[in-house]
């Protein structure tokens, strides 16, 4: 059954008030977003890249030095 230019009309209405009852999309929303903050803090990431690298590195230098004195001294 078609619809009447009436009944688009009183469709088109209430699809027109239905949309308005939902509100905007969050994509035509403007928001202010904030920069996110790192959940740990750049002197914990230093201290860890401290332990990890210079271990590797004290760990390095012993075998490079300490080579010279045998396996098992």
């Amino acid at each position: 059954m078609a619809q009447t230019p009436q009944q688009r009309r009183a469709n088109e209405a209430y699809a027109k008030s239905e949309a308005n009852k939902r509100g905007k999309p969050v994509t035509d929303v403007k928001k202010k977003q904030k920069p996110e903050k790192s959940p740990i803090s750049p002197v914990w990431v230093y201290m860890l890249l401290f332990v990890v690298c210079g271990g590797i590195i004290f760990e390095l230098l012993r075998i490079i030095f300490g080579a010279s004195r045998g396996w098992f001294s």
